[in-house]
């Protein structure tokens, strides 16, 4: 009868030996809050958007409340809203969220993905087998697997996805 101590000494860690690098892009996660300013708000009677008014508002609001955080900036309100309004927005938003993007809370995870994936060092992935890792607790967009695909299409041995014990292949370099 075999001990403990010689069962774990004949446990091989196949996953660990595979040479496998496993990548999970939730480790990209762009830190802080995210906010959706919809527009609509400052639209006369939810249609159209006075100037005049609208200039007064972006006047006086304390756009500091945005400090440090992700704003994307929309309308979800059936009306025609001049883009110059978005931009006088943006522009008032600028000098304090972390971001700020024109579209809605998915276009903003998007934008916040692509560029933690434009920041990877794609060096220490050359000639290596990776795994894109495909659950975990913090959803990442498709985007950014089809990003970071493209990217380690250069320079990647091989790239799969899923988890190491259990992946589909995606891409294999011909040598």
């Amino acid at each position: 009868m075999l001990n403990t101590m010689e069962i774990q000494e004949n446990i091989i860690n196949k996953v660990a030996q595979s040479g496998l690098i496993s990548l999970d892009l939730a480790e990209f996660y762009p830190e802080g809050e995210r906010v959706v300013y919809d527009i609509k708000d400052n639209l006369f009677h939810g249609l159209i958007l006075r100037e005049k008014d609208f200039r007064e508002f972006v006047k006086e609001h304390d756009w500091a409340i945005y400090q440090g955080k992700h704003v994307a900036i929309t309308c979800t309100a059936d009306a025609i809203v001049p883009t110059w309004a978005y931009m006088l927005l943006a522009n008032k938003l600028a000098p304090f969220a972390a971001s700020v993007i024109f579209g809605d809370a998915e276009a903003l995870e998007d934008y916040l993905f692509a560029k933690a994936v434009e920041n990877v060092d794609l060096e220490r992935y050359r000639d290596q087998r990776v795994v894109l890792k495909g659950c975990g607790d913090i959803p990442v967009p498709t985007s950014a697997y089809v990003d970071l695909t493209a990217k380690l299409s250069r320079v990647a041995k091989s790239i799969m996805y899923g988890e190491p014990c259990s992946t589909v292949p995606i891409f294999k370099r011909k040598d």
